[in-house]
C-alpha cells in the first residue's frame, strides 16, 4: 500500500504542492485512495503471505513431520484455503459497494484540489500571464471574491481588449475546458488596428478617416468572461474526473446501465430506420416504379414515363437523387459513429464489471501459485518469498494491464481482458500444487540435468 501510495503521490505531485492544503485535507485524500488501492496491493498480499508460511513450515522441516504423519498437503492447504475464500468473498463485498463511494469521493476532492490552482494562479498585485493571450492583475483577494480586476485580451490580433471591474469570482467549467469570470460594475475598452487609409475615386485621401486607433468603450453592472482554457496544462484530459462513471457503480448499478444502453440503442437504430424507409422514394407507399414498364406509378394510377421527361428535368432528377443518397449516407455515418460511441461506452462497463469478479479469482488462483511454491524453495522470511512474489506479482500486473488496454482498445472482448491474468496463471497454479503434492523438484537444476541426459541417451 505504501509503494501505491507513493505512485499516486508522483502523478498527482503537481496539484498537490503549492497549495497550502491542511494535514486533514491530505490524509482524508490518502483514505479514499487507499481504499481504491486495495484491488491492486491484496492480491499481493495473498500471494506474499502464502509463500511466506508454507516457505517457513517447509524450511523448519515442519511440513515434513506432517507429510510423514499421513497429511497430504491438500489437506494441509485446506485450512487456509477456507480463510482465502472468505477474504475474496469479502473482497468482492469491498470492491462492489466501498470502492465506487471511494472512487467518487477522492475524485471530487481531487478535482477541488485542482481547481484551487486556479486561484493560486492570481496573485494580488501582479499580472498572471499564465493563460495565453491574456495578461491579468487582481488588487485584492478576500474570502474567494477578487477586488478591482483588470483582464487584458490579446487573443485577437487586430483588437486589444481591456476589461475592468470593482468584483469578480473565479469558476472552471465542469469539463475544464473554460474559465469563467463573474463579474460586477465594471467597463470594457476596446481599441482597433489603426484603419488603411481610403481614397476617393480621383486619387485623393478621404478626408472623414479617423487619424490613431479607434476605440469603443462599453459599461456594465454584471457579466461573465470567458477564457478558454484547451492547451492549458490545467485541461488534461486523464483527469477528467467524471467520465469514468463505470469506476462509481456496484456489478447492479451496472446491469441497469447496460440494459439502459441496449435500449437505448435499439430504440435509435428503429427510429433511424423508420426515417431512412420514409424518406427514400423506392419505400414510400403511396409511389413506386413498375421494374418491367419503367413506369412510375402514384396510388395504383399510370403517371409518367421516364422517356416522357425532358432531358433537363431529367438531369435535376439525377442530381436531386445524387443529393438524396449523399444525405443518407451522411446520416447513416453520423448514425455509425453515435452507436460506436455507445458500444465504447458500454465495454467500459463491462470491464469494471468483470474487474470485480476478476479479482475475486485472482486471490484464489495466486494463493495456489504462492503456498505450494513456498513448500517447494523452502524458503521462508522476507528473503526470497519477497524477490519471487514481486516477481510474479510483475508478470500478474503486466499481463491485468495488457488485458485492460486491450479491452478498452476494444482488440479482444471484455471478459477475454479483464480474465486474462486468471487464465494464465490457472494452469500453473495446478502444476505447482501437483508438483508441490508429489513433492517433485521441479526447480532442482540438476534434476533437469539427469533427466536431459537421459533423454539424450535414450535418443
Amino acid at each position: 500500500m505504501f509503494i501505491l501510495i507513493l505512485q499516486f503521490f508522483w502523478l498527482y505531485i503537481d496539484d498537490l504542492m503549492g497549495k497550502g492544503l491542511g494535514v486533514f485535507v491530505i490524509l482524508e485524500l490518502l483514505f479514499y485512495v487507499s481504499a481504491s488501492l486495495i484491488p491492486l496491493a491484496l492480491p499481493l498480499a495473498i500471494l506474499l503471505s502464502s509463500l511466506m508460511t508454507f516457505g517457513n513450515l517447509s524450511e523448519k522441516n515442519e511440513l515434513t513431520a506432517l507429510k510423514s504423519s499421513g497429511l497430504s498437503l491438500y489437506r494441509i492447504m485446506r485450512p487456509l484455503f477456507f480463510v482465502v475464500i472468505l477474504i475474496s468473498f469479502a473482497t468482492f463485498y469491498f470492491a462492489n459497494y466501498v470502492i465506487p463511494v471511494a472512487n467518487l469521493k477522492w475524485h471530487s476532492l481531487i478535482y477541488d484540489i485542482q481547481n484551487t490552482k486556479i486561484a493560486t494562479l492570481l496573485t494580488p498585485g501582479v499580472y498572471t500571464k499564465e493563460f495565453d493571450g491574456f495578461a491579468i492583475k487582481v488588487k485584492k483577494e478576500k474570502d474567494s471574491v477578487y477586488y478591482d480586476i483588470t483582464i487584458h485580451d490579446h487573443t485577437q490580433t487586430t483588437q486589444l481588449r481591456t476589461v475592468k471591474a470593482k468584483e469578480a469570482r473565479v469558476y472552471k467549467s465542469v469539463n475544464g475546458k473554460y474559465l469563467f469570470f463573474k463579474l460586477k460594475n465594471g467597463n470594457i475598452y476596446e481599441e482597433l488596428d489603426i484603419q488603411s487609409p481610403i481614397f476617393q475615386a480621383n486619387g485623393e485621401l478621404q478626408s472623414n478617416v479617423n487619424q490613431g486607433k479607434p476605440a469603443r468603450i462599453a459599461t456594465f453592472q454584471s457579466g461573465t468572461y470567458k477564457i478558454n482554457l484547451i492547451g492549458y496544462s490545467l485541461s488534461r484530459s486523464d483527469e477528467d474526473v467524471f467520465t469514468d462513471k463505470h469506476e462509481m457503480m456496484n456489478v447492479f448499478q451496472i446491469s441497469k446501465a447496460m440494459d439502459s444502453i441496449s435500449l437505448k440503442k435499439k430504440k435509435v437504430e428503429a427510429l433511424f430506420t423508420a426515417g431512412l424507409l420514409t424518406d427514400h422514394i423506392l419505400f414510400n407507399k403511396p409511389q413506386r416504379i413498375d421494374s418491367l414498364t419503367g413506369i412510375m406509378k402514384k396510388n395504383g394510377s399510370p403517371a409518367v414515363s421516364w422517356a416522357e421527361i425532358p432531358k433537363i428535368e431529367k438531369s435535376k432528377i439525377i442530381q436531386q437523387t445524387i443529393s438524396d443518397l449523399r444525405n443518407s449516407n451522411t446520416r447513416i455515418e453520423n448514425q455509425l459513429s453515435y452507436i460506436k460511441v455507445l458500444d465504447n461506452e458500454a465495454a467500459l462497463y463491462w470491464i469494471e464489471f468483470h474487474r470485480k469478479f476478476a479479482l475475486t479469482y485472482a486471490i484464489m488462483v495466486l494463493f495456489f501459485v504462492g503456498a505450494p511454491l513456498g513448500a517447494i524453495i523452502k524458503k521462508g522470511g522476507f528473503g526470497a518469498p519477497v524477490v519471487i512474489a514481486a516477481i510474479i506479482f510483475m508478470i500478474y500486473f503486466i499481463i491485468i494491464s495488457i488485458g485492460n488496454n486491450l479491452a478498452n482498445e476494444h482488440v479482444v472482448s471484455p471478459f477475454l481482458g479483464m480474465w486474462m491474468s486468471g487464465i494464465f496463471f490457472t494452469p500453473i497454479a495446478l502444476i505447482i500444487t501437483r508438483a508441490a503434492a508429489n513433492d517433485s523438484q521441479i526447480f532442482n537444476l540438476e534434476v533437469w540435468r539427469i533427466r536431459f541426459m537421459k533423454l539424450i541417451q535414450k535418443k
